[in-house]
């Protein structure tokens, strides 16, 4: 079946499209380790074949436990790559590193078992485990960024983002299968930005509410857009379909940004309320700074309300 080209210079390509670069994959930098150890581990594969049934089983086995252990090592570092690219991250629920530490010492043991030596298979056990740690490291084991949020509105807002990052991995599967790096550049820009939206609602749950219909209604709009798109494209590659959905991307992009830029300014106006009544406070009790900082009048309208409750106990004050 034919494939349209669609290259930098082709006609029809805008030159929005040439600006973003295509995001790394977030790979951690040990991520290439788990099948050195799986391929050293081979030789219990090999070797299960030249000995009696049960040192069969136990070679098979060694070589299984490891190769699983490696499994659970790599999940744990994609875990950890996830967690250290982001500015508020929540620590792994499972520790997949510790499990794999734990099922690779248990791997060593069975490969070198041998009856009467149960001591020296607990060694080798250790060992491995020990060796693995030394290797891989250990996982994230606190949260970042979201020191003093409540638990259970916490717990909401990560239950919305995961729904919202569903939605979003679908929508870069289907711009993927068009194979048009352009369009995958292009959704992994707007991806950014909506990502740069979970990190405020992660650090605040408490803008969960606000934030609530782009998390929902506008990603599964946009994911519901993206399919429909891939699959007329596919069929054929209008530019002008093209252009469609690229402006619709513009607009969702700029309607996240907004939104992230509403949120942060809520946020300072929150600072800035709560540095004043401090302030008040220690002027009650006597304490002056010599050169007091002049905040800037609040500019939204909450801000207003609270400053304006805040009037009264200042009058006293005064």
């Amino acid at each position: 079946m034919a494939k349209r080209f669609g290259g930098r210079f082709s006609p029809g390509m805008q030159q929005d499209n040439l600006n973003p670069a295509p995001a790394a994959p977030i790979r951690h930098r040990l991520a290439g380790r788990p099948k050195y150890v799986t391929m050293a581990a081979v030789p219990f594969l090999f070797g299960a074949f030249f000995q009696d049934p049960a040192g069969m089983a136990a070679s098979l086995a060694a070589f299984g436990v490891i190769a699983s252990a490696m499994w659970m090592t790599g999940e744990g570092l994609a875990a950890e790559a996830a967690y250290e690219v982001r500015r508020v991250a929540r620590r792994p629920a499972i520790p997949r590193k510790l499990f794999g530490s734990v099922l690779t010492g248990l791997g060593l043991g069975l490969g070198v078992a041998e009856p009467g030596s149960l001591a020296g298979a607990g060694v080798m056990g250790v060992t491995g485990l020990v060796l693995h740690w030394l290797a891989f490291g250990t996982d994230p084991m606190r949260d970042k960024g979201i020191a003093g949020t409540d638990s259970f509105q916490g717990e909401r807002a990560q239950k919305m983002i995961d729904e919202a990052e569903t939605h979003l991995a679908q929508m870069r599967d289907a711009i993927r299968r068009l194979g048009d790096r352009w369009l995958d550049a292009r959704v992994d820009r707007f991806a950014a930005t909506v990502e740069d939206l979970f990190d405020r609602v992660r650090s605040n749950p408490g803008d969960l509410s606000a934030a609530r219909r782009y998390l929902g209604v506008y990603l599964t709009g946009a994911r519901d857009a993206s399919v429909k798109f891939a699959d007329l494209y596919r069929q054929i590659p209008d530019p002008a379909t093209r252009a469609s959905y690229e402006a619709f991307l513009d607009d969702l992009e700029q309607d996240f940004n907004a939104k992230s830029r509403r949120l942060l300014e809520g946020d300072k106006s929150d600072l800035d309320i709560e540095i004043s009544v401090l302030r008040e406070r220690l002027a009650r009790e006597g304490v002056r700074a010599s050169e007091p900082a002049q905040l800037e009048a609040p500019t939204t309208e909450t801000a207003r309300f609270l400053d304006g409750l805040l009037t009264p106990d200042r009058d006293k004050a005064r």
